[in-house]
């Protein structure tokens, strides 16, 4: 399939998905946001991606929503806002509970809806340049694709508030002291390191890192029991699987596993 606001490229059951309007700081439109979530389908269906890697093409990872073609909408922005965000949601849905782990390599400004796709990543590495902005209510929009989930989760209510009410600008140092990015590296250095990253996931056991995501997506909503029987669960599922076998042999063996996903 050929996407026009966004690349896609499989290499080595390596999922490689890249933000494609630069022009506009990648932005999300209606195209956009109906291509993110086709692509976000492909990967969670296709057993053949092992791992997911997003970024941005140029300077920006992603400015969020587009706000002139959005108001272009003229008195239909009620109506293209109820389409776009559906689109981009159930893109972001996609990705946080698909099995396949998704690493978001942020290469420079993420905001608005750009910040909710660059925390979704289970490993967010973020270039030295990279800044994080709410940016909603210097629009007087209230967040969406996520962050009131998200944000909360990883810095507390209070910087959630800050960060959301004021439009403070975090830069990559910053936000990986407060906990919203795994590591930071030098700008050139990003996609080297995020390939390493990738390499890794790719020969990991995939359905296991599943299991871990869909346990960690519901942790605070459940008690220490319903949190634990979900535990046992998973883990009882999973020693049905081959790599379970594979992992258990190889540690028994002393030697290094071999992983297929299956």
């Amino acid at each position: 399939m050929n996407y026009e606001t966004i690349q896609f490229e499989m290499k080595d059951q390596a999922a490689y998905i890249t933000l494609n309007r630069p022009e506009a700081a990648n932005g999300l439109n209606m195209t956009s946001g109906k291509e993110l979530m086709h692509v976000a389908i492909r990967c969670d269906e296709d057993p053949e991606i092992r791992a997911v890697l997003l970024t941005g093409r140029g300077k920006f990872f992603s400015a969020g929503g587009d706000l002139k073609y959005l108001s272009e909408s003229g008195d239909g922005l009620a109506r293209a806002l109820k389409e776009i965000t559906v689109y981009c949601h159930s893109a972001t849905s996609r990705f946080t509970r698909m099995d396949k782990p998704l690493v978001t390599a942020v290469n420079g400004a993420a905001a608005g809806m750009g910040m909710s796709l660059a925390l979704c990543g289970d490993l967010v590495i973020a270039a030295e340049s990279a800044t994080f902005t709410a940016a909603y209510t210097a629009a007087a929009l209230p967040p969406d694709g996520g962050m009131t989930h998200l944000l909360p989760r990883y810095v507390g209510l209070l910087r959630a508030r800050e960060l959301m009410l004021m439009n403070r600008r975090l830069a990559a140092k910053e936000a990986l002291e407060w906990g919203l990015v795994s590591r930071v590296v030098p700008d050139a250095e990003l996609m080297q390191e995020a390939e390493k990253l990738m390499r890794t996931l790719v020969s990991g056991p995939t359905r296991s890192y599943g299991a871990v995501k869909r346990l960690l997506n519901g942790t605070f909503s459940q008690t220490l029991e319903t949190q634990m029987e979900f535990e046992s669960r998973a883990i009882v599922d999973m020693s049905k699987t081959a790599d379970a076998r594979e992992g258990i042999g190889a540690f028994l063996a002393r030697r290094k596993p071999v992983f297929t996903g299956k």
